[in-house]
């Protein structure tokens, strides 16, 4: 039987591996060496390479995600535009202290374009995760629709990787700034 807790240092492991070494070296020895457990451990835990990228994109996904304490907090406000755009400033300031977890999903996207089988998953996976975020969007009575949330979903996306990749690109933009321009134009408003 396997330690799930030990499953989940390893998908930690893979994550932090992904990030420094990019997919090339993602290897069952790096993610035992990594998580500083006995070689062969990783490949104890997960049947093949493709289901360790797929394991580590969920797990990125548990790391960004906004837990139910915040989401509570956050949804106290009433609905309204400047709550959504608190919620991406939010959404902003998880990833880019999460770093690592971002640029790792990064690498899987790429990795992604030459394993069709790890695309078929990451796609599954980001597109779940689309159409929760859009359900969530429209039973919490936010402000916009369905489009509301796919423009602000690439916006957000397109922001977080300068940011996290050539910040220096938005140095004189006030990123905080970006954000609220997004939601106010995503939104549309009513005469």
């Amino acid at each position: 039987m396997q330690n799930p807790e030990r499953r989940v240092a390893l998908t930690e492991a893979a994550v932090e591996v992904l990030a420094r070494e990019g997919a090339r070296g993602l290897t069952f020895r790096a993610v035992d060496t990594e998580a500083k457990v006995p070689a062969g451990t990783a490949s104890n835990y997960f049947a093949n390479r493709e289901e360790l990228l797929h394991q580590a994109a969920l797990r990125i996904y548990q790391r960004v995600g906004a837990g139910p304490a915040e989401l509570a907090d956050a949804m106290a406000a009433e609905p309204s535009v400047e709550l959504v755009t608190e919620l991406m400033r939010g959404l902003f300031q998880r990833i880019s202290t999460d770093r690592t977890g971002f640029l790792a999903l990064q690498e899987l996207r790429l990795e992604a374009t030459r394993r069709p089988r790890l695309q078929a998953a990451l796609t599954e996976t980001i597109s779940a995760d689309v159409e929760a975020n859009i359900r969530f969007h429209l039973d919490a009575g936010l402000p916009g629709d369905r489009e509301t949330v796919l423009l602000l979903y690439f916006a957000m996306t397109a922001l977080i990787v300068e940011h996290l990749t050539l910040p220096d690109v938005l140095a004189p933009f006030p990123v905080d700034d970006l954000i609220a321009m997004f939601v106010h134009r995503a939104i549309p408003t009513t005469p």
